[in-house]
């Protein structure tokens, strides 16, 4: 576990997150971190887009299930 504090700057509350926390997440400054809640009531954060991971998952699906009607159209 890793403690971290959630300071005011400006408008805005901000949380530091530090090497190791960006190790653990590799991620690095510029990054989107996606903050998904989860069935606990907690937050997980991800590097990853989970609406696109979903989608994507969905279209290699349907592209495994057609796939000799998919090479016979290209």
């Amino acid at each position: 576990m890793i403690e971290v504090k959630i300071r005011k700057v400006g408008n805005s509350s901000v949380m530091t997150l530090s090497t190791e926390m960006l190790a653990l997440l590799d991620a690095k400054e510029g990054d989107t971190l996606y903050a998904v809640r989860t069935d606990d009531g907690g937050l997980k954060l991800m590097t990853e887009n989970p609406e696109l991971q979903a989608a994507l998952a969905a279209a290699e699906a349907v592209m495994d299930e057609n796939r000799d009607l998919l090479q016979a159209l290209a």
